[in-house]
Parts: C-alpha cells; sequence; structure tokens
C-alpha cells in the first residue's frame, strides 16, 4: 500500500478573518473557499471555475443551550495532503486510490469558551467535509435541535430526485428544475407501507444534479454512524439547500457527545457524468476494515423462493385458519395449509436442484418461519422467532439436501419493524444461523418501526443497523439489509455488509411497476453509498400469467434484465424469476449464468443519468469482461470502443440485445444473440430499446474459437 502523509499548519492571531482560506485538489480542477463573515462561517466550491456551491453556511443549532451557528472566531487551520491505494474485499475494482488534500479549521466560540472543527477533504472528483466536536471543558454532552448545513445552487439546475421521507426510499425518481420540485411533490409521494414526509421541497440523498453549463453535480453524506440520516430541504426561493436531519420519536435530531464529529457531508461533480459512477469518495471518506479476516467475505449469485410471493402466486404464511398469532401459544400443527404456501419443503428442493444444475452458489428461501399470518400492520413487537419452521418445511433435510448439491442456503430475518424484539433474537438467530450453515441473512425492516414513534433513518435506527451489522461479524454472518438506511459506504469498514435494497428495487414492477427509465437513475443516486440488491433477472414481464389478479408488468425488456448484472453492481445478485421462466429462455439465461459478481476494474463508456448508461467490467482474477447497457424511455443507438481491452489480442464476443421491434410493454421478450470477433480497436453500434439495452460476455480467443466467426460491429 502506497501512503503519503504532508502536514503544515498556519495560525492565525486576528479576531476575525479579513480574509479566505483556499484548498486545492490535487489535479487543481477544484478549489474550495472558506472564510468567517461577522462571526458566521461560509464555504464555497468551484470546478474549473465554474461554480457549483455558492457561499453557503455552516454550523449546527443545538437544544437547550447556545447553538453552533455563529459568534465564531478563525483559530489554527490545518493542511494535509494524503494518498493511499487500498484493496476492497469486494467491489468494482481491485485497488481504489484514496488522494486529498485536506483543510482542518478550528473555529472558536469566545461568548461560550467552545470550540468547533470543520474538516475538509478535497478529491479531483470533490468534495467531504464534517464537523468534529473536540474534547473540551465546556462542552460535553449536547443534542442536535437541527443541523444547518448549506449547499446554496447556482441555478435551477436539473434535478433527479425522491420525496424527503423518514421512513422509506421506495420511490419513483421524478426529473425537474429545482423550481418544480414544490409543484410536483404531492404526485411524487405515492403509496408506501411506511411513509413520512416533512415538506414540500424536501428530498433525499444521494440528489443528482445537471446544471445548464454542463456540470453534473451529486449531493450525499459517507459514513453514517451514530448519527441521523439527512435530508435537503430547499429554500426554492434562493435555490438553497439545507440539510435536515431525520427526528426520533420526540422530535430531537441527534444525542452527541464530544469528543465526537458529524457524518462526512459530500459534493460530487464533474463536467461528464461517468466521472460522477467512478468517484470512490463515499468510500475514501469511511474508514478501512475493521474485520481483520474478511477470508469468509464473499460474492456469491443465488436464486430463492421470493418472486412467487412477491407477485401473488404463493404466500409466505401457511395457512388462513388465525386472523391471530400468539408464538408462544399458536398450535401449527392443527392448522390447515392454504395450499399456496411457498417455502415448502418440496418447493425449496425444486429452487436447490435448479441452483445445483446451473451453478448459482446460494438459495434464498422467506416465509420459511412461523408468525406469517399477522406479520405486518398490527403494531406487534412479538412477531418472529426467527428459529421455528412452519410444518411444510424441514429446515435440517433442506439444509442438508442443499449441501449434498453443493448449494448454501441463504437466511431470511423478516423483522416486521419490531426492533426490540429483533435485537431481542440477535444472538440466537445468527447462531442458529451458524449452526445450520447460514453464512448470509436478508433481513428486513417492513412497516412502521417499534417502539412507536421511531423512524427508519433516526440516530436510534441508524445504530440499531449498525449494532446488527457489527454482531453478524462477531457470527461471520454476511448481511443484506432491505428497508434499512440507505448505504454510506460503511461497507468498506464492515464489508460484511453485502448488499442493502434502500431504493426502489424490482418487486416494484409487481406492485404496479417502475419508470422504464428507473435503473438509468439508481447509479447515479442510490449506488453512490453502495451496492444494492436490485433482485433482476425477470423474464416473464406479464405478471398476470403468475397471479391472474395482478395485472402489474414489468417495464423493461428481457435484455435489460440482462444488462442488470453489469450496470446494477453488488457483490450479491439474485436470479430472481422463476426456474420455469429461465427454462423458456436457456440461451438469454446462459448470460445470468455466466456474468461475474466480482471485480477487478470498471470502466464507464457512456453516461447520462435518467437516459443510458453503459458499464464494462472485468471479471475478478479471470480474462473474463463484460459490458452492460440500459436504455431510458425512448430508442437509441448505443456506440462504445473496446479500447479497455488488451492489444495485439483477439476476443470473442458474445452479444445479448434488443431485436428491431422490441419494446419495455409490447414486445419485451424480442432479443436477439450473436456472437463476432473484436480486438481493443473494434467499434460497435448497437440499438437499444425503450426500456432496453445489451450485455456482452467478451472471452480471449485463439485460431481454433474463431473458426467461422466474424467482426463484430
Amino acid at each position: 500500500m502506497k501512503k503519503t502523509i504532508i502536514t503544515f499548519v498556519l495560525c492565525l492571531f486576528f479576531p476575525i478573518l479579513l480574509w479566505a482560506q483556499t484548498l486545492q485538489s490535487p489535479n487543481g480542477n477544484l478549489k474550495l473557499e472558506f472564510e468567517v463573515k461577522e462571526g458566521i462561517p461560509y464555504y464555497q466550491l468551484t470546478f474549473k471555475n465554474k461554480t457549483v456551491i455558492l457561499p453557503s453556511k455552516l454550523g449546527l443549532e443545538l437544544k437547550n443551550q447556545p447553538s453552533f451557528l455563529d459568534g465564531f472566531d478563525m483559530g489554527k487551520v490545518v493542511y494535509n495532503e494524503f494518498d493511499e491505494t487500498w484493496e476492497p474485499v469486494w467491489g468494482e475494482e481491485n485497488r481504489i486510490r484514496n488522494h486529498y488534500q485536506e483543510m482542518e479549521v478550528e473555529l472558536l466560540q469566545p461568548a461560550t469558551e467552545r470550540k468547533l472543527i470543520v474538516r475538509f477533504r478535497l478529491f479531483d472528483d470533490g468534495l467531504g467535509f464534517r464537523y468534529e466536536f473536540p474534547e473540551q471543558p465546556k462542552l460535553a454532552h449536547f443534542i442536535l435541535k437541527e443541523e444547518r448545513t448549506q449547499f446554496a445552487m447556482a441555478g435551477d439546475h436539473t434535478a433527479f430526485w425522491i420525496a424527503g421521507d423518514y421512513d422509506t426510499q421506495e420511490y419513483d425518481y421524478t426529473e425537474s428544475k429545482l423550481s418544480e420540485i414544490r409543484k410536483l411533490m404531492e404526485e411524487a409521494i405515492t403509496g408506501n407501507i411506511s411513509q413520512t414526509s416533512f415538506s414540500p421541497t424536501g428530498v433525499q440523498t444521494a440528489l443528482m444534479m445537471k446544471t445548464n453549463d454542463g456540470l453534473y453535480i451529486n449531493l450525499h453524506e459517507a459514513a453514517l454512524i451514530n448519527y441521523s440520516t439527512m435530508h435537503l430541504n430547499l429554500d426554492d426561493s434562493k435555490m438553497i439547500f439545507e440539510s435536515w436531519l431525520t427526528p426520533d420519536a420526540i422530535g430531537d435530531k441527534g444525542y452527541l457527545q464530544a469528543p465526537g464529529q458529524s457524518p462526512w457531508r459530500t459534493v460530487i461533480v464533474s463536467d461528464d457524468a461517468r466521472d460522477i459512477l467512478a468517484s470512490r469518495i463515499t468510500y475514501n471518506l469511511n474508514e478501512p476494515s475493521k474485520i481483520e479476516d474478511t477470508s469468509w467475505i464473499r460474492p456469491i449469485k443465488y436464486i430463492g423462493v421470493w418472486w412467487e410471493m412477491i407477485t401473488g402466486k404463493s404466500t409466505w404464511h401457511y395457512t388462513d385458519d388465525f386472523a391471530a398469532v400468539d408464538l408462544n401459544t399458536t398450535d401449527y400443527s392443527k392448522a390447515t395449509p392454504n395450499g399456496k404456501h411457498g417455502a415448502t419443503t418440496e418447493n425449496v428442493k425444486r429452487y436447490i436442484d435448479f441452483a445445483a444444475e446451473h451453478g448459482f452458489d446460494g438459495v434464498l428461501v422467506e416465509g420459511w418461519n412461523i408468525g406469517w399470518e399477522d406479520w405486518f400492520g398490527n403494531f406487534k413487537d412479538y412477531v418472529f422467532d426467527f428459529l421455528t419452521p412452519y410444518p411444510d418445511f424441514d429446515l435440517k433435510g433442506a439444509r442438508d439436501y442443499a449441501k449434498s448439491k453443493g448449494v448454501e442456503m441463504i437466511m431470511h430475518h423478516e423483522t416486521s419493524a419490531s426492533v426490540r424484539n429483533y435485537e431481542r433474537h440477535l444472538d440466537r438467530a445468527y447462531q442458529f444461523m451458524k449452526d445450520n450453515g447460514y453464512h448470509s441473512v436478508k433481513s428486513g425492516y417492513v412497516g412502521y418501526i417499534l417502539p412507536i414513534g421511531e423512524n427508519h433513518y433516526s440516530q436510534w435506527i441508524v445504530n440499531h443497523y449498525q449494532h446488527a451489522l457489527e454482531k453478524a461479524a462477531d457470527y461471520q454472518i454476511m448481511v443484506n439489509a432491505h428497508e434499512a438506511v440507505r448505504p454510506t459506504g460503511v461497507g468498506r469498514t464492515w464489508p460484511n455488509l453485502i448488499a442493502n435494497e434502500s431504493a426502489r428495487g424490482t418487486e416494484y414492477q409487481a406492485f404496479g411497476g417502475s419508470k422504464p427509465n428507473h435503473v438509468t437513475v439508481l447509479p447515479f443516486t442510490r449506488l453512490i453509498g453502495g451496492p444494492m440488491d436490485y433482485t433482476p433477472g425477470i423474464f416473464e414481464m406479464d405478471i398476470s400469467k403468475l397471479n391472474p389478479e395482478n395485472d402489474s408488468w414489468v417495464n423493461s425488456t428481457l435484455a435489460n434484465q440482462l444488462a442488470l448484472y453489469v450496470t446494477m453492481y453488488s457483490p450479491l445478485q439474485m436470479a430472481a424469476d422463476l426456474p420455469e421462466h429461465y427454462e423458456q429462455f436457456m440461451d438469454a439465461f446462459q448470460f445470468i449464468k455466466d456474468v461475474a459478481v466480482d471485480w477487478d476494474q470498471s470502466w464507464y463508456l457512456e453516461a447520462e443519468p435518467g437516459y443510458y448508461l453503459t458499464i464494462a467490467r472485468k471479471a475478478k482474477g479471470k480474462k473474463e469482461w463484460f459490458v452492460g447497457n440500459v436504455n431510458g424511455i425512448e430508442s437509441r443507438t448505443s456506440t462504445i470502443s473496446f479500447d479497455f481491452l488488451e492489444p495485439g489480442k483477439q476476443y470473442i464476443a458474445t452479444l445479448y440485445a434488443d431485436a428491431k421491434d422490441a419494446h419495455y410493454r409490447n414486445n419485451s421478450q424480442a432479443y436477439t444473440i450473436r456472437k463476432g470477433i473484436i480486438d481493443n480497436k473494434s467499434r460497435l453500434s448497437q440499438l437499444s430499446a425503450p426500456g432496453g439495452g445489451y450485455a456482452i460476455r467478451i472471452i480471449e480467443a485463439d485460431k481454433i474459437d474463431t473458426k467461422g466467426l466474424k467482426r463484430l460491429r
């Protein structure tokens, strides 16, 4: 590992700062200016002399004591340069450079005899900054009333946003001018099982924007630890975003003590949208892995008993006999099976057989444990025990059968948002997993949080998610958390956080559908913080064929579904459809079987948020490359170069593409497959249908391999 640290200190002896302190990125394109004006701290940011952030206030409002908003003098300023290259446990590349210029600013508040530090780190691709509360006599414990960090925009930018909400991120994205957010908010807040919006101009991070002069700006946060999740509230008369933290049950925004710090606030910026996708600021602002031995953390590809329940073809619950369940007294042995339960031993073995035949690592089973008859909507505390299977699921038998086939079982822990109940059972549940050979868990937090009044993204619940993650590491368990807080790069520090949902995933295609361009936005927003368990791979788009009472439609072509395995990065990838649907399209299914889940290197070939993106990746430790293209609502011809390949060699490319007449709504299963020869000088022009795309597998070739093949164009 290469690491360089250079430090120097500037001491200021004047009570009021009369000039701005400046910081430049290593390549000189980004410039930060900081000043204290009339006791108030301000920062501003430019990129290649274009304004990114206009002068914006910094500070925090405290409860029942003087706030960190004004009355400041400048203290010492410390400058650092840092340069290292580190190796992630999993990722879009096998090495990440962490290179920044740093400015640590000490702010003195004479009236209270307290001090506050603001630490800025400027990378070539953006800015990270946070508040730090050093140990001091006049500051010990304090309560946040609100964080008052501003992001003053230089214009009425185009934004891709979802409504600010304390309890869900599962919304379709809206593309609009900032000035249009207010009038579009009511339409943007679609129905959800749990939701708590707070403002007609409040939005969530990561927020993606594009300026009229061609800058791409992304606002987010990194290293969300022991703090409340940040939203952004827009003053649309001035185009100023201000941080808005998620409150707890009594309205407080955070309980802190010194020494301590806030999460990092991030501004990723470039004049090329591809740089936003390539940015690793969010990871770089997190601490290195706290897990010393990471050998048990490994990317996996899986299938599961899930989609059939999501579509309504099957049920999670075993019986219709009980209107209410008491886990201590309800006798399931006397209940009548409803005949639609998905997690039966027979059905699970069918999935295990399919996984074994086609080389999948694992099988997820949902609805295996007792309690699903009244699991949701009743504010029930003791809702699951995470240990006891239904009568029709032989847990040990399925475990042994899977082991005999070389397949790993994946545990499912739905908490029904009863956080106290889950924490009460965590040790027993994780030990049960370890005893039965389950090395990964999909957890869920559907519904309003218990204790009543808490929110999904408040400090206390954020700490719960972190507790569950760290406890899982003690048992060498990987975590895939659904309905949890959106990731903020914590997967660097705790790489057993193998994936999250925390956005509108594929399941919504069975709940009325998502916008056809949804997957062209997510990599610029949700995936900025970490991998998503998006659960791609749906081949049957007409949900009524699975459940006649569900007329939903998957707004995607089949080729688009293949491309998602490349464009929607995750070290945990699911082939989400039913085995029988894959058996109808085995030639296309081959791509899902072949595609990697961990990568040595990635190249971002084309990108425009909301419209298209094309990504190429090299499989970790292999001479295989994969390309994925996803397209928006209008058809488009994608043109790419293969210059990422090694010169002087020939390759065989297998292209899975939309047919000429493909369309996400009326001809979604129309695709073509063709093979051809390419090299690093080759170029490809390929039509992508509305809601469509293409996927390519590339392998090194020799003369025998290429016999009879033409060049791919």
